[in-house]
Parts: structure tokens; C-alpha cells; sequence
């Protein structure tokens, strides 16, 4: 049987929601166009509906497996230059992982997984916070990041996946 894009995403249209929003999401993640999904995402974090975008990102980080929180944490701190870095959101693991990387000019420094487990959940929230206020187009490249993990987007829940698959079925 074809995938049918269409006739998943019809289901969220005019405020309506899938029996299995989780599957529907998966189905649509794995099968759509990735700048499809990351625009839903990126709808999801700008939505006033759902928490700030700090707070899910700190969510999602919580549920990443150590390559994974690499990767976020990467994202997050390669559009923010040094003085942004300074600007006290790290303490701990993270201020000696911000500390080198501002030796390395703002995002020169990689950030391993072993570094990125010694970072909390809330850190991330503070930087993701931080980001959003000093790094233009952060929400957008963190959704990029995000639609290429569903299984980790998932865990935000079935009303931020729902709004998510409404802007996804408005745009397709």
C-alpha cells in the first residue's frame, strides 16, 4: 500500500485530530518532505498553545540519547557568537564546554557526546531560551534538527504533535 500523505494530514484540518497522533506523526516524519515536517515543528515551537520553545527544547534534550544531545546542543551554540556565550547561561560542565568553545571563536569547537550528557535538561532550556532571543532563525534550524529524529519529537506529546500536523496539513 502507498503512503498517502494527503489523506493522513486531512485528518488535522479544521482544528480535528488522528485516533494516533504519535503514529500519524511517525507515518508523516518518515514519508513527507523534510522541510514539510520542519515547518510543522517549527509552527509547534512558535505556537502560543505550547510551552516556550526553551522549555521543549530542554524536554527533548532530557529524552536524547548522548549523539543525539550532541547535536542539539552543537545547533543551539553554532549562530551564537562569543559575547553571546558570555552572556551567563552556563555554569559547571557547560560553562567550561562554552568557555572552550569561545576560545574556538563561538561554534568552532564539536561538541562530543560524552560532553553533552554532563549538560542538564534545565541548562539546555536557558540556552535554548537564550538562543532564541539572540540567534535569528534558531527555531527554524532546531526544527531542521528535530525532523530528523520523530522518535525523539514524539515525547513533546500528542497537543504539540497535533498542532505540528495542522500546519503541516495547511501547507501540503
Amino acid at each position: 500500500m502507498a503512503f498517502d500523505l494527503g489523506s493522513i494530514l486531512s485528518q488535522f484540518t479544521g482544528g480535528g485530530t488522528a485516533p494516533d497522533v504519535h503514529g500519524s506523526y511517525q507515518s508523516v516524519a518518515e514519508n513527507a518532505p523534510p522541510d514539510l515536517v520542519s515547518r510543522g515543528l517549527s509552527a509547534m515551537f512558535n505556537s502560543s498553545s505550547t510551552p516556550p520553545f526553551g522549555q521543549m527544547a530542554g524536554q527533548l534534550f532530557g529524552n536524547a540519547a548522548p549523539g543525539q544531545q550532541a547535536g542539539m546542543l552543537g545547533q543551539l551554540l553554532s549562530g551564537m557568537g562569543p559575547s553571546s556565550l558570555a552572556g551567563g547561561v552556563g555554569g559547571g560542565a557547560l560553562g567550561g564546554l562554552l568557555g572552550r568553545m569561545m576560545q574556538g571563536g563561538g561554534g568552532a569547537a564539536t561538541i562530543t557526546p560524552a560532553e553533552a550528557s554532563q549538560v542538564t535538561p534545565d541548562q539546555v532550556s536557558q540556552i535554548a531560551a537564550h538562543a532564541e532571543q539572540h540567534s535569528p532563525g534558531i527555531v527554524d534550524r532546531m526544527s531542521d534538527f528535530y525532523a530528523q529524529h520523530p522518535t525523539l519529537v514524539k515525547s513533546l506529546g500528542g497537543a504539540a504533535l497535533t498542532i505540528a500536523m495542522a500546519k503541516m496539513a495547511e501547507q501540503h
